[in-house]
């Protein structure tokens, strides 16, 4: 098997191992910290977390580079490229080393009336080594950069795989024998170290890879983050709709209350990460037609093609969650945790569609048209965690989800117009032939399945049954929304 290949298979085996991983031992971590101190380490984590945009898309770059002058045989160009790279990158660390101080003297003024004095001063020796941790871990991605740029897939996906296993080992073990939160951050921090160290030794001593800064050229610094721009753009968006509402709402209400709104959004983050996957095991077939000069129609056909694959799964899970949902969450996490599920589930109903839409997004991509996207995605991003701060004070949790949903709808609509416009995508027949009918199929599901299965209680053994039934239901369903060809297909990998 290739290093893609098994690459690909490693990619796909680490994110099964952090989902699966992320919700059997979260309920733990809640239960050892306490949902105040657990609420503590999520609030100091997405304010850190601001500091990760500082990239800048640079990690993006050096895959892209390294990979060009490996192909050309340009070992000088290679070095002083990453030469470049690590200058780029001790200014980074620099100006992440100032922030940092900023953020520090800040705390008091920014959470000073909703933590108590012990929160406030754990949060800052917190916020200094998860500082540390960000300096360390930037330029650390780099190494991972160049053995993808090198092809050398299998590598950084198998090192990530064991440092996962090994850091929810540990955590366990830790927290058993009585650390807190600081104690996982210091962990984190020691281990990022070491991994980081051991991609170092490969890069180097295995690859063979020199880096040496022969001539500095403004030119070139412009070329590269020409490339890392978008991607830095799209980061930024990230950081502002998932860590900003939590940030708000430590410094409005409480971190209990960060604990619950962090849950739903992990919730909904994995949601989003799995859709995702998806669309990278059929997107790049799906995208060679662009290259080939496709026409907008079959640019629609494809687009319609790839959708209802990925809305088949979709709409599964995103009808499972809404009848299920609370279930899983209380039993999952216990009572205290209510809200996460109506946080969650706008998260999913709001990635439903752009996820369903990936075709169109990697068309924009072969195109180079990505700016209008990413500028929009920014400002309606902006809007929405201003909407949902002004509300949080008065409807707390459902104020600030409420305003993040809000302005991502309203972005699907201003999107969806400029695939229709400037792509050429036919949106109507998107809608007529993808969308729609899997909406009939999930409403109509949900609205026969949620009668059937009130009628039994809460438990483990119970969610199964329920779970099981809401399958058979869904998949009978869908047999009706199949067309010909996706039947026939289905049959005759069954039969």
């Amino acid at each position: 098997m290739s290093q893609l290949k098994k690459g690909a298979f490693y990619s796909y085996l680490y994110l099964g191992l952090t989902n699966i991983g992320g919700i059997l031992v979260t309920p733990y971590v809640i239960r050892m910290l306490g949902n105040s101190e657990y609420g503590l380490y999520t609030l100091i984590g997405a304010f850190v977390g601001y500091l990760s945009i500082l990239d800048l898309g640079l990690n993006n770059a050096i895959v892209r580079y390294v990979a060009q002058y490996k192909s050309q045989g340009d070992k000088k160009g290679q070095e002083n490229f990453l030469g470049t790279s690590l200058l780029i990158y001790s200014v980074i660390g620099i100006v992440i080393g100032c922030a940092g101080l900023v953020m520090y003297f800040n705390v008091e003024n920014l959470f000073g009336d909703s933590l108590t004095n012990s929160e406030l001063s754990k949060a800052k020796i917190m916020l200094l080594i998860l500082v540390g941790n960000i300096a360390i871990t930037l330029p650390g991605g780099a190494f991972t950069g160049i053995c993808n740029g090198y092809e050398r897939f299998i590598f950084p996906r198998v090192l990530s795989i064991i440092k996962y296993v090994l850091r929810t080992i540990l955590i366990i073990l830790i927290l058993y024998k009585g650390a807190d939160a600081l104690g996982i951050v210091i962990l984190d921090t020691l281990m990022n170290l070491f991994f980081i160290l051991a991609s170092m030794f490969y890069v180097f001593k295995v690859l063979k890879v020199k880096i040496k800064l022969h001539q500095f050229e403004w030119p070139f610094i412009k070329e590269i983050f020409g490339y890392s721009i978008w991607i830095f753009v799209f980061g930024l968006v990230y950081q502002f709709q998932w860590r900003t509402g939590q940030i708000i709402l430590g410094a409005t209400t409480n971190t209990v209350t960060v604990a619950v709104y962090a849950v739903g959004v992990m919730l909904g983050v994995y949601y989003m990460t799995f859709g995702n996957v998806i669309n990278g095991l059929i997107l790049p077939k799906a995208v060679k037609s662009v290259y080939n000069n496709a026409s907008p129609k079959i640019l629609t056909q494809e687009m319609i093609r790839v959708s209802r694959v990925t809305l088949i799964l979709l709409t599964y899970i995103f009808g499972g969650f809404l009848l299920l949902g609370q279930d899983f969450v209380f039993l999952w996490v216990g009572s205290s945790f209510e809200a996460s599920w109506m946080v969650a589930v706008l998260i999913m109903a709001a990635y439903i569609i752009p996820i369903s839409q990936g075709y169109a997004h990697a068309v924009l991509e072969a195109k180079k048209m990505m700016r209008f996207k990413a500028v929009s995605s920014l400002v309606l991003s902006a809007i929405g965690i201003i909407t949902g701060g002004i509300l949080s004070h008065t409807y707390g949790i459902s104020g600030m989800i409420y305003g993040i949903f809000g302005a991502l709808i309203t972005l699907q609509f201003i999107v969806a117009v400029f695939y229709h416009k400037r792509i050429g995508i036919n949106m109507f027949m998107y809608l007529k032939e993808a969308l729609f009918p899997f909406f009939i199929l999930v409403t109509g599901v949900v609205g026969c399945a949620y009668w059937l299965l009130q009628l039994f209680a809460i438990s483990w053994v119970l969610f199964v049954l329920k779970g099981t039934i809401y399958t058979f239901i869904f998949s009978v369903g869908l047999w009706f929304v199949l067309n010909e060809e996706e039947k026939k297909y289905i049959t005759n990998k069954i039969l």
